[in-house]
């Protein structure tokens, strides 16, 4: 049954009881009525007491009336809310019967889907296996045959090595003669020495007096923006070549002052120039971590040898071949670099850095300096060290310079002195000093006139400082720059004296 017909129900029920209650209150008030006939002054008083209470009690019965009409209307409402509340429930219910049978329907097709996906994987691992196998047995092939062509290989690498060493045989005799020649030559050249005049063997031959010492900047150059580190001459020429900060080599003509060429591609400040003896290739030291190599002539970058870690800031090649450059860099490396093949032959690691070095004339030693202020001799071949000398004293070694002969080497240091070591025993033979002359940088390069009678060196001051090594004392002073000079470097022809400096200007002295 509904709610509205319980509760009609009950209001039925209610109204019986009120009807039995009127009879049994009829019944009750019989009396009263019997009392009608009494007088009604006897009476009267006793009615009206009858009469409240009655309608006392009939008061009671409409307010029980209201109360349960009230109920009814709430219990109708409530019943109507839960009518349409049963009614939203049961469309939900219909709606999730449909979406439940659309999901076992689906899930019915996914199963045959899963079904048909378990047979084709069957399948694929199937295959797979047998791929597998086909694989194994093809890799046994393959290392069979690597096996094999490792075998050839090493056939053909055992049948080149033999090959390169009957070349290198070849080479080495080849070379041989050329320094037999050259020999012979440095002995002709030995003997035309008559009064203190030497004749140039090399072609564009010219004689040269003793290095004089130079007194007027003939020109000054303003050659580099940012600083000018490098400068060295041609071999038996005036040309100079300098090196800057602006990533320039600039070839100069010192008759006339005036711009030869400019070598581009370094992608570094330039630290130091070596150039070979054939005037050939110029090869630059830079701040990028590689060396650069030029050809002359064309202007062109003919290789850059790349594999220091850190800036390289000293360089220099063979004197009696074009073929071997040696770098240092602070990356605590010295490298031996092949210019005919254009890699690193050899690596000598050392505990300190190298600001500067020198080939020996022979070729197959070098010297270096470090910043532990020692002077030390290297073997080419083996990269062993041969010798070792304290030239200045916990201070860094900034320049080296060879003189001409070979038999003098000038060590310049952060300790403002200029040693001259002699080659067969690495003992002092000379040291040079002057009060206002103060080493500018770790990389200032002194120099030694080509007659091997003085040394020039600059100075943080602007001043070129010219000593006599006989009299081991100043001669001359050149003051010209306005900034620091970094570089110096003396014709082979004995004149001019070139000096560079830290704002990039260089001067020529004669």
């Amino acid at each position: 049954m509904s709610k509205e017909e319980i509760a009609r129900e009950a209001i039925k029920h209610a109204l019986k009881a009120l009807r039995k209650r009127h009879l049994v209150e009829e019944g009750a008030h019989a009396p009263a009525i019997i009392a009608l006939s009494r007088p009604i002054i006897s009476q009267g008083s006793e009615w009206k007491e009858k009469a409240d209470n009655l309608e006392t009690e009939l008061q009671q019965c409409y307010k029980a009336q209201s109360r349960l009409s009230e109920q009814l209307v709430v219990e109708v409402a409530e019943s109507r809310s839960s009518k349409a509340l049963l009614q939203e429930k049961e469309s939900l219910i219909t709606s999730l019967q449909e979406e439940l049978t659309q999901i076992r329907d689906e899930c019915s097709q996914l199963k045959t889907e899963l079904e048909e996906k378990i047979k084709a994987l069957e399948l694929v691992v199937s295959e797979n296996q047998q791929i597998r196998a086909q694989l194994e047995e093809m890799t046994m092939k393959a290392k069979n045959a690597e096996a094999e062509n490792k075998m050839l290989v090493d056939r053909w690498m055992l049948q080149k090595m033999q090959d390169a060493e009957r070349l290198n045989e070849a080479n080495a005799l080849y070379e041989d003669m050329i320094d037999r020649l050259k020999a012979s030559g440095l002995e002709k050249l030995a003997k035309q020495q008559v009064d203190g005049v030497v004749r140039r063997s090399e072609e564009g031959a010219e004689f040269f007096a003793e290095s004089t010492v130079p007194s007027t900047c003939k020109h000054k150059i303003n050659a580099h923006e940012g600083g000018c580190a490098s400068i060295l001459f041609e071999y038996n020429s005036a040309r100079l070549i300098s090196g800057g900060q602006d990533k320039s080599i600039k070839l100069w003509d010192t008759n006339t002052g005036s711009l030869s060429s400019t070598l581009y591609g370094c992608l570094g400040s330039v630290l130091d120039l070596a150039i070979t003896h054939d005037n050939r290739s110029v090869i630059a030291a830079s701040s990028s971590n590689n060396l650069y190599v030029w050809d002359v002539n064309s202007g062109r970058v003919r290789h850059t040898l790349t594999g220091h870690t850190d800036k390289v800031c000293a360089v220099d090649v063979s004197k009696i071949s074009s073929r071997h450059v040696v770098s240092a860099a602070y990356d605590r490396t010295l490298k031996v670099w092949d210019l005919h093949k254009g890699y690193c032959v050899n690596t000598i690691i050392f505990h300190s850095n190298c600001n500067a070095l020198a080939f020996s004339m022979d070729g197959q030693t070098i010297f270096s300096g470090h910043i532990d202020g020692n002077l030390r001799l290297w073997d080419i071949q083996t990269g062993k060290l041969l010798s070792e000398v304290a030239a200045h004293s916990l201070a860094a070694v900034t320049s080296i310079s060879l003189s001409r002969s070979g038999n003098i080497i000038l060590t310049s240091g952060r300790d403002n002195l200029h040693n001259l070591f002699d080659i067969r025993s690495l003992e002092v033979c000379g040291s040079l000093r002057a009060t206002g002359n103060r080493v500018a940088s770790n990389w200032s390069r002194s120099c030694i006139s080509p007659d091997e009678s003085y040394v020039a060196a600059g100075s943080a001051d602007g001043s070129v400082y010219i000593w006599s090594i006989s009299k081991a004392d100043i001669v001359r002073t050149l003051k010209e720059h306005t900034a620091p000079v970094l570089s110096c470097s003396w014709s082979g022809l004995g004149k001019p004296l070139a000096s560079a400096d830290k704002n990039g200007v260089v001067c020529v002295w004669t």
